[in-house]
Parts: structure tokens; C-alpha cells; sequence
């Protein structure tokens, strides 16, 4: 269970990755008041957290639908999850998590808490794949409600780091989120790689 809910929470809060998604959020919210910018935050926050929660508890079922196994499901998403570590590696945005084209649309609206800062860039492509793989490795009731738990207090962490943020914290320049967004992501690499691993035997049956 304590293995469970540290990949759980350490590989769901890696592929959000908030810290990174701070500048964009702040390009985007430039002439938006500190009250617009924490209700916006805490709006895709609350956002995230329900699509996440949904599809992991739906995702499975398109499996059935698209007659996909889970096992070249889990192989693409952590596929996906590389790309992202790859580019986290190099202190970048992955386009995965959000393209040029979004954060400019994003700069022109005039509330962005749903898209494209609720969606894509925190509950994307990684994100939603992650979920759906760990609701599928989560056997019991037990892991149910712990991988609920992990979603509810990493999208929670996502507001407090955004909040600070938008606050303007002194410490959150732009080295320190360079050093965090390539920690997250070696973390999320070494998890891309454990979840192709994992999933690769299995579609060798087939």
C-alpha cells in the first residue's frame, strides 16, 4: 500500500509538473488582478482533479469499447510520460502537456481556468494515461480510494503552488524551477520506464 501511494502521488505530480506550468500561467494572467489569478488557479485545479478522477474510473471501459489491452495501453502511456521527461529533462514545457498555439490562445482569453490551464496543461495526455494505467494496477478497494486521494492532493498542491506564484514568492524564480521541473523529471522517466517494463511481458503473450 505504501509502495502503491508513493508512485501514485510521485508520478501523478510529476507529469502535472505545476511548478513548471507557472510562467505560462503567469504569461497568460498578466493583466489579470492577484484575486483573478487565484480564482482562475483554484477553478482548474478543481477542474483537474475531476477529470482525472473520472477517467480513472472510466478509462478502463474504453479499453473494452476500442478492444485495446491494457498492456499496450500502459506501453504507449509511458511512452508518452518519456516525451514528457525528456523535455522536463531539458527544463522545457513539453508540447505534450501544451502546444505554442494554446499558451497564445490562452494569453488572449479573458479566463483561462479551464482551458487551456485546467486543460491540457495540467490534466493532459500523460496525466489522463497515467491515471487510467494506475486505476488499472489498483486492485482492492483500497487502492481505489488511495489513487481518489493522490489525484485530490496533488491537484491541491497544484493551487498552493500556484497560488504562490501568483503571489509573486521571491523563491520561486527561474533557476529553482528549472532544478525542480529536471528533478520531476528524471523521476517521471525512471516511472515511463517501470511502466513499459511492467506491461511489456504481458503483450509478449499475446
Amino acid at each position: 500500500m505504501i509502495e502503491y501511494s508513493l508512485l501514485t502521488f510521485g508520478s501523478l505530480f510529476a507529469i502535472i509538473d505545476p511548478v513548471a506550468a507557472i510562467p505560462a500561467f503567469l504569461a497568460m494572467t498578466f493583466s489579470d488582478t492577484k484575486a483573478a489569478r487565484l480564482r482562475m488557479a483554484k477553478i482548474a485545479c478543481v477542474t483537474c482533479m475531476l477529470v482525472l478522477i473520472a477517467f480513472a474510473y472510466v478509462g478502463q471501459f474504453i479499453f473494452k469499447i476500442f478492444g485495446i489491452s491494457l498492456a499496450a495501453f500502459q506501453i504507449a502511456g509511458g511512452i508518452v510520460l518519456l516525451l514528457v521527461a525528456i523535455d522536463m529533462l531539458r527544463a522545457k514545457r513539453s508540447a505534450v502537456q501544451e502546444t505554442e498555439e494554446e499558451k497564445q490562445a490562452g494569453t488572449e482569453k479573458t479566463d483561462i481556468a479551464i482551458t487551456p490551464l485546467a486543460i491540457p496543461m495540467l490534466s493532459g495526455p500523460g496525466a489522463i494515461s497515467s491515471v487510467i494505467v494506475l486505476s488499472a494496477q489498483a486492485e482492492g478497494l483500497e487502492k481505489k480510494i488511495i489513487l481518489t486521494l493522490a489525484i485530490a492532493g496533488v491537484s491541491l498542491a497544484s493551487y498552493f503552488i500556484l497560488r504562490i506564484g501568483a503571489t509573486g514568492a521571491k523563491w520561486l524564480n527561474r533557476i529553482t524551477m528549472n532544478i525542480i521541473t529536471r528533478l520531476m523529471g528524471l523521476l517521471l522517466a525512471a516511472i515511463a520506464v517501470q511502466f513499459i517494463g511492467q506491461a511489456l511481458p504481458q503483450l509478449v503473450k499475446f
